[in-house]
Order: structure tokens, then C-alpha cells, then sequence
């Protein structure tokens, strides 16, 4: 049996940048659903990682690695909410397992610990986006909680091809005190509906 460890970055040395990179393009080029439309050079995620660990040193995101055997196999992040009213809820993006780990649970894994961190950070709600013929990943999501929310038809494109733009959340949990309004109507922002 391996040997599997969660690992939290929060730099990145030349070898674990290989590492990642490795991760990604094979997964991109055994046609993994991962944001990419062919597998990215070394120095592109190495500046998208150098993006993701300024982010993590200022409180908004966090980066793991799935080690098996000590070679990172997978890999994930969450980013928090860009703007003063999504600042409560964090964005779980890049979830990949490298081809020859798959069926080791290290995506379930890499998903729960960002949950995990998340929750422990005192976020409120997680969010991500799939693919809507990533069946896997959505099975996997809803295994760990997760719910769609929101689903947008062909609105990933794909060369000639378009694919649903699946949204999932999962409640973290809400300070004592926290109003849940929901889609009520009243307070800021808020505007009758227009009867036509």
C-alpha cells in the first residue's frame, strides 16, 4: 500500500514545481476537465503558482498537494471571494490527480482538506465549478456534500464543442447570529419584482 500525505504549500522549490507541472499537463493531456485547452509549459503554471502561493501568504487561498510515496500526484486550492459581500465564501478550483494515481482517493482526499481548511479558517460557504460531462467529479462532489446550485448550458467551450457549466455549494457553517434571508425581499439591494 503507499504511502499518502496531504501537504500544505505555502512556497514552492524548482522540484515541486515539476512536480505540479507534471501533474498538470498529463492530466490536461490525457484530457482532463481542468481549464486548459492543451497541456501548459513549465513557466506558465510556475507564474500561476507564484500567483496562487502570493495569495495564500495574504489569508486568501490556500494550496495542497497529495503526496504518494512522497511525488506529488494531485493537487487542489481554494480562493476566497474577490469583493466585500464574497469575501465569507471560498471558490474550490483545480482539483487533478495525476492519470497513474488515479484510484488512490487522492482527489476525495484533496477536496475534503479543503473543505477542512476552509471550515477551519471560519469560511462560511465552499463553491466550485464543473463540467457537465465530468460525472466523476460530480459524484465525487456530491459524496462529500456538495449540491448543485446553478447549471448554465454550453457554456464551456471546448473547440467546436460546449459543455454545461455546472455550479455545487457546500454550507461551511455561519457565526452565531447570522440572518439567513435567502431570497426574501427587503433590506439593502433589495427591488420589488416588475409585473408585466
Amino acid at each position: 500500500m503507499p504511502e499518502i500525505e496531504l501537504r500544505w504549500l505555502s512556497e514552492a522549490d524548482e522540484h515541486q514545481r515539476t512536480e505540479i507541472h507534471a501533474v498538470v499537463h498529463d492530466v490536461v493531456a490525457a484530457g482532463g476537465a481542468v481549464g486548459y485547452h492543451s497541456p501548459p509549459t513549465r513557466d506558465r503554471i510556475s507564474a500561476w503558482l507564484d500567483d496562487v502561493l502570493k495569495q495564500a501568504a495574504n489569508g486568501d487561498a490556500a494550496f495542497t498537494t497529495a503526496l504518494v510515496d512522497g511525488t506529488i500526484r494531485a493537487i487542489g486550492l481554494w480562493r476566497r471571494g474577490s469583493t466585500a459581500v464574497f469575501r465569507h465564501r471560498v471558490e474550490i478550483q483545480q482539483i487533478m490527480a495525476h492519470p497513474s494515481a488515479r484510484g488512490l482517493g487522492l482527489g476525495r482526499l484533496v477536496v475534503e482538506g479543503l473543505v477542512e481548511n476552509a471550515r477551519s479558517q471560519g469560511f462560511e460557504i465552499a463553491m466550485l465549478g464543473v463540467r457537465g460531462n465530468n460525472h466523476g467529479a460530480i459524484e465525487l462532489y456530491e459524496n462529500v456534500g456538495f449540491r448543485e446550485c446553478g447549471r448554465m448550458p454550453n457554456a464551456i467551450a471546448v473547440g467546436e464543442e460546449r459543455w454545461d457549466d455546472v455550479w455545487m455549494y457546500l454550507p461551511l457553517g455561519y457565526p452565531e447570529g447570522t440572518v439567513l434571508n435567502g431570497s426574501n425581499p427587503g433590506g439593502l439591494g433589495s427591488s420589488p419584482r416588475r409585473r408585466t
